[in-house]
């Protein structure tokens, strides 16, 4: 068997071990030491890549940033930011057809700003959001369905975990991934928003409208989420007016969400120590998916298996526009069973080369930063996408009346609004890019 059928076979063999419910990063670990192994004919090359690959990893300075990020979500939490967003879009939205579903996205938005997990952002907001919309006669369906779908902000909106990966893996500039994820961040909340408008004409009997709230308390409830923007204007202006590093407003946020904490009497001894045990697992959780992945990408370059695929998709003719549709298509599929990290860790090595060599007539820079937020996107549909939607899970676990099969149906036309979304960014490449464009 030649080295570049090894690496092929080892995707299915891969793929056989997720399903049969390995860790992912303990499945990736495994094909990447035991096809390495093949591959050089010995243990010793392997014993030296335990070594090397797993310090170089790990003393990556960007990948610092991941833990400070989840760390500010926990803090963030702590700190009633999430009740105060919700409330504060409640008295702007709530007496609209559907508008406490809408002020639940807008509260996402605004949460998914300051932590960077959507994971983290449909568990909080559900706990704050999901009794109001019950006592305004949400039906089940549409509000663990709202929940989850907003929650899906916190990788889009920055800052984003996931966005700080793909920019390691693909050595672009994090700041730049960031920026070009604004714009594609507030389609998507205002997507949302109008899904839920739709939805309610269709159905107008499915919740209650709430009363119309004064002026005077509209602009009251501003006053509550001053902590919001300034966490947001350290942590992403702080960025772009070149005060800190990523990292270094990463650690900012974080210190100024716990300082925020601190004073709303969230932050005890013991909900600080919680918040750090949480944060070591979950970060945890993502290094060993980023160091199977390592080991596993370092086996499929000794096999040429991404440089072999590039070269046999452009020698096809198909036009690049065709290659990044089947692409984004074949996200769509992973995300069925897939989690967005693994999913970016897993296929990025592979499909990015193939990106990074076709004409859609961007510079090398744009064309790997504007597919980057299209995977992102589309990544994040994986997270609402029946069966194996992570966020949809997260949510119908808060409330148990609500059946898994009516979360799932009233789930369906916020996918087709990231659809709708998708196609447009696809088409209009410039929309992504304009704001990068602009300041840079």
């Amino acid at each position: 068997m030649s080295n570049l059928e090894l690496g092929m076979l080892s995707l299915p063999v891969l793929l056989g071990l997720i399903f049969l419910r390995m860790p992912i990063g303990l499945a990736m670990l495994v094909c990447g030491l035991g096809g390495t192994m093949w591959v050089t004919g010995g243990s010793v090359v392997v014993l030296a890549k335990l070594k090397t690959e797993t310090y170089s990893t790990f003393s990556s300075y960007s990948l610092s940033i991941v833990p400070l990020f989840l760390l500010m979500g926990q803090f963030a939490t702590l700190g009633g930011m999430s009740t105060s967003l919700f409330k504060a879009a409640e008295t702007w939205l709530g007496h609209r057809k559907g508008g406490v579903a809408m002020a639940a996205v807008g509260a996402c938005a605004g949460f998914g700003s300051i932590c960077g997990s959507s994971l983290a952002t449909a568990a909080t907001m559900g706990q704050v959001a999901l009794p109001e919309l019950k006592r305004y006669g949400y039906s089940g369906g549409l509000a663990t369905a709202t929940l989850a779908a907003g929650g899906t902000l916190g990788i889009l909106i920055p800052p984003s975990v996931v966005l700080v990966i793909y920019a390691i893996l693909t050595e672009q500039n994090i700041a730049k991934l960031f920026l070009a994820a604004f714009i594609p961040g507030f389609l998507a909340a205002i997507g949302y928003m109008i899904t839920i408008s739709i939805y309610m004409r269709f159905s107008p009997g499915n919740a209650q409208v709430r009363e119309r709230v004064p002026y005077a308390q509209r602009f009251l409830a501003l006053l509550d989420v001053w902590p919001v923007l300034i966490v947001f204007f350290l942590v992403v202006g702080g960025i772009y007016l070149g005060w800190f590093t990523p990292t270094e407003a990463a650690a900012i946020g974080a210190a100024g969400t716990a300082i925020i904490a601190l004073l709303n009497g969230g932050l005890t001894r013991a909900s600080f120590t919680d918040s750090i045990i949480a944060t070591a697992a979950n970060t945890a959780m993502i290094f060993i998916i980023v160091l199977g992945a390592g080991f596993y990408n370092s086996f499929l370059a000794l096999t040429q298996v991404p440089q072999e695929i590039s070269s046999f998709v452009v020698s096809q003719g198909f036009s690049p526009w065709l290659i990044l549709i089947i692409i984004l298509g074949l996200y769509l599929i992973f995300g069925c069973v897939m989690d967005s990290l693994s999913m970016i860790l897993l296929t990025i090595p592979i499909f990015f080369p193939i990106i990074s060599i076709l004409d859609f007539g961007l510079t090398a820079e744009e064309t790997a930063i504007w597919f980057g937020i299209l995977v992102l996107i589309v990544v994040e549909v994986g997270l609402i996408t029946p069966p194996v939607g992570l966020n949809l899970f997260v949510i119908n676990t808060m409330d148990r009346t609500t059946r898994l099969a009516d979360t799932y149906k009233s789930v369906m036309p916020f996918v087709a609004s990231d659809i709708v979304r998708t196609a447009i960014l696809v088409a209009f490449p410039g929309i992504t890019l304009f704001l990068l464009r602009l300041f840079y």
